[in-house]
Parts: structure tokens; sequence; C-alpha cells
């Protein structure tokens, strides 16, 4: 393992002449403008797999952007990782915002400039950085590494499910890691190993055939503002509880062990408030404020339209009004029951005197790995060890739904080891990464092999 470490140290200036040699192609995979950029990348990306030395190395068409496949053998008596990460990336605009041209890397005050380089091309060359290290210097591998790279994650993952369902044998791992999250901070290592899903409903209620004059008319007809007003009022009580029968069935309590470990990492209130911009924090009782951003289920309005909103005033009772509501779930909720109780709910409270329409218009699954889990442990370990400092526990609350696919087709544990930080613009402009978790992250992703070779 020395060996390895000191390769890692010695070559940091090639690590990162490499990484800003892909950080050069501008893989936007929104646009059709990029469509032949995004398959450069993906061209790069396998070229320099077979470089450092993989068995084997495949770009598989899509019916959206490539998948670049590539494995890197230690023998049939050793387990495997299967390592996720993308290529593609957002698009710059605003480019003025912008201090440096996004796809001119650039290094300024440790920290590495472009488009890409920590969401996620920066995470992903951690762990091909960490394999060329051992194949540079000992020769082989502790554990089999295999890459799957894809090139529409930043657009939907539209083609990953079916191409993980149709090469699950050739995709088979005993471990999946994934580097495409944050640390809870600066210098922070933190093991991701909770992702919250979403329900996302739209309800529409319907009252009389046209708007009507609110003086000749009030007092007899429903109002589809008010009755959707007091739908979505009766949702929640007032200790923050969802009221929808069933609702929390599913959920899985937070453990003892989490809650410690949720309760040690540094979270100021007073900050969190004020970057919220709110006079008071609120939320469910009995919970903390990581509790609930992260642990707990939610439902929230995210619009309400209906009637008149013009300058000045205007008397009139709507014909109809519209809601969008969100639910945040927690693992083992299932979106698509839980869109049935929203709904079943809506109908039953609505009163007969409306029209009243619910409709689902997405969902995803939230994802949870046990933090007392062996590899968890194992990548705790490899962390402390890179870094110098005690490895965090953290959740996220929102959403990375492939997560919970590629979790749900090969039923193994799924490790979210990212070396980003919150405040690195990933999707804005000056997106950056510091080069300190680059170098460390390579270190890391290089003892998390042999961590887990000895699980």
């Amino acid at each position: 393992m020395e060996k390895v470490i000191r390769f890692v140290e010695d070559n940091q200036q090639r690590n990162l002449d490499d990484l800003m040699e892909i950080l050069r192609i501008p893989s936007i995979s929104s646009s059709t403008e990029y469509k032949p950029e995004v398959v450069r990348c993906a061209d790069h990306l396998a070229m320099r797999m077979h470089e450092t030395g993989a068995a084997r190395v495949d770009v598989f068409p899509t019916e959206g952007h490539p998948i670049v496949y590539s494995e890197f053998g230690a023998g049939r008596a050793k387990p495997t990782v299967l390592v996720y990460g993308h290529y593609d990336v957002q698009p710059v605009d605003p480019v003025d915002l912008w201090t440096s041209p996004p796809f001119e890397p650039q290094v300024r005050d440790g920290r590495l400039y472009a488009r890409g380089a920590t969401d996620d091309k920066g995470q992903l060359y951690t762990h091909l950085k960490a394999v060329q290290a051992y194949l540079r210097t000992v020769g082989d591998l502790p554990v089999n590494v295999k890459f799957i790279v894809e090139g529409e994650e930043e657009v939907g993952s539209t083609s990953l499910e079916g191409f993980l369902r149709a090469h699950k044998e050739m995709l088979a791992a005993d471990w999946v890691v994934i580097s495409d999250t944050p640390m809870f901070g600066k210098n922070m290592p933190s093991i991701c190993y909770g992702l919250r899903g979403i329900c996302y409903m739209e309800i529409g209620v319907k009252g009389p055939g046209m708007d009507l004059h609110s003086g000749s008319f009030g007092g007899i007809v429903p109002n589809p503002v008010n009755v959707l007003c007091e739908i979505i009022a009766s949702m929640k009580d007032k200790a923050g509880r969802v009221q929808i029968p069933g609702f929390y069935d599913d959920v899985i309590q937070i453990s003892q062990e989490e809650r410690e470990a949720l309760a040690r990492l540094p979270l100021d209130t007073e900050t969190l408030r004020a970057a919220a911009g709110v006079k008071q924090l609120t939320g469910e009782l009995g919970y903390t404020d990581l509790e609930r951003m992260w642990a707990r289920p939610t439902l929230d309005c995210n619009g309400i339209w209906g009637g008149y909103s013009g300058e000045g005033a205007k008397t009139i009772i709507p014909s109809w009004a519209k809601a969008k509501i969100s639910m945040r779930l927690v693992a083992n909720q299932d979106p698509e029951k839980i869109a049935e109780l929203f709904a079943h709910y809506v109908r039953e409270v609505a009163p007969a005197s409306i029209g009243i329409e619910v409709r689902s218009l997405h969902g995803g699954k939230g994802f949870l790995t046990p933090i007392e889990h062996p590899a968890v442990k194992a990548a705790a370990r490899a962390l402390e060890r890179a870094f110098g400092v005690r490895t965090l526990y953290i959740r996220e609350g929102g959403s990375i739904p492939f997560v919970a696919t590629i979790h749900e087709i090969f039923r193994t544990p799924c490790l979210l080891v990212g070396f980003g930080h919150p405040e690195e613009n990933s999707h804005a402009p000056d997106e950056h990464m510091y080069l300190d978790h680059y170098f460390s992250g390579i270190k890391a992703a290089a003892i998390l092999y042999q961590e887990l070779s000895l699980l």
C-alpha cells in the first residue's frame, strides 16, 4: 500500500494534467449541438482506460449518448467493485459569469476551475487514477474493478436502467461505488448512506363552468381556490405530521447509531436559518433539523394558481384552480403506493360540489445503506486514512434516482463516497474542485479497494 500511496503523491501533476485534458471536452449532454463532443469524450475516456491497462474496454451506443465500460482484472478469486460515474456535464450559461472559460481548465488558489471539474469528471478520475497507481507499482489490484460511465446523467439517465438490466451479468459485482456526491464540508470526508426519493403530484379543482361575478354568485357556488386551499391545509397537522392515512407505514425509523452520527455533524442552525432566508426553522416535532432534512419524509405545496392575479381588482369566483405537491420520501417508501394514497385522500376530503382531478407527474425511490454495514465501515476507514480526520456519515435530502435503480437491480451495497464540496458550483458558473480533495480522493479510492478486499 505504501508504494501505491507514494506513487499517487509523486504523480500529482500528471494526475492533474490528465484530468484537465478531459475537462477540455465540452460534453454537454442536453444540447444536440454538442452531441459530437459527447461522443468524443466517451472515446477519450475509453482510450484513457485502455492506456491505464484495462483488460476490456467497450463504448456501447444507446438511443442517447454512449456508455463506456471497462474491466480491470484481479482474478476470479477476488471480489469485484463496480464504479459508476458520468462524463457528461451541465450547460455553461451564463458564460459571462465565468471568471475563466468553462472548458479551459485553470488552477486558482488551490482549486481547479472548469465545467465538470467536480461533477463528475474529477470525482470519476479519482478511481481511474487509483487503479493506475496499483498497476504502475505492485502490478495488480486487490479487487476486480469494473467501470460503467454514462453520458446522460445530466439529462435523467434515460438509457441507464435498460442497459443495466440488459447487461446484468457483465456488470455483476460485490459492491457498487459512486463518487458523485459532496462531502459535508472542506476536508470533511463523508459517506452518504441515504437519499430521499420523491413523489410529485398535481391537483386540479373544477368549479363553475366559467368565472362568475362574486357579487352575483358569491355564497352559493363553490370556490375552487378556497376548496383547494382547504384540501392542502388538511394534509398536515400543527406538529408537521402528514395526515394521509398509510403515509408513514413503510418509513424506516432512524436508528440510535444514526442519530448519534448526525448529532456529531458541525451544523450551525443559525447559519442554516440565515441561508434559507427565514425567521425560524420549522418541521416535524421530535426530530432535529438534519433528521428532518435527510431522514424524514415531507409534503410541500410547490405552486398554486387559479383565478385572477393581474394588476388591480377583478371580483370573480374562478372556474378552476390547480396545485403541484411534492413529497420527499425515505427508503422503503414506494412512490407509486404513495401516489395512490395521496390521490385517494384528496378524493375523499374533496366536497361533492366540485370536480377533482389528481395526476402523478413523476416519482423516484429513496436509498439507504445501513451505516453499520461492513462495506460502509471499510469505506469510512479508507477515507480516514486518506484525509487524516474522522469520517462523517451524512444523508442527502434530495434525490438521485439512478442510485436506487442500481441498488434495486444488483441488490448489492452502494457506497456513495464523494469528494466534492457543497459550494463548488457544480451546476453554476465557476464550477471547481479543491485539488487537495482530488489528490486525497485518489488515495482514498486506492485504500478503499484494499479495505474491501479484506471483507
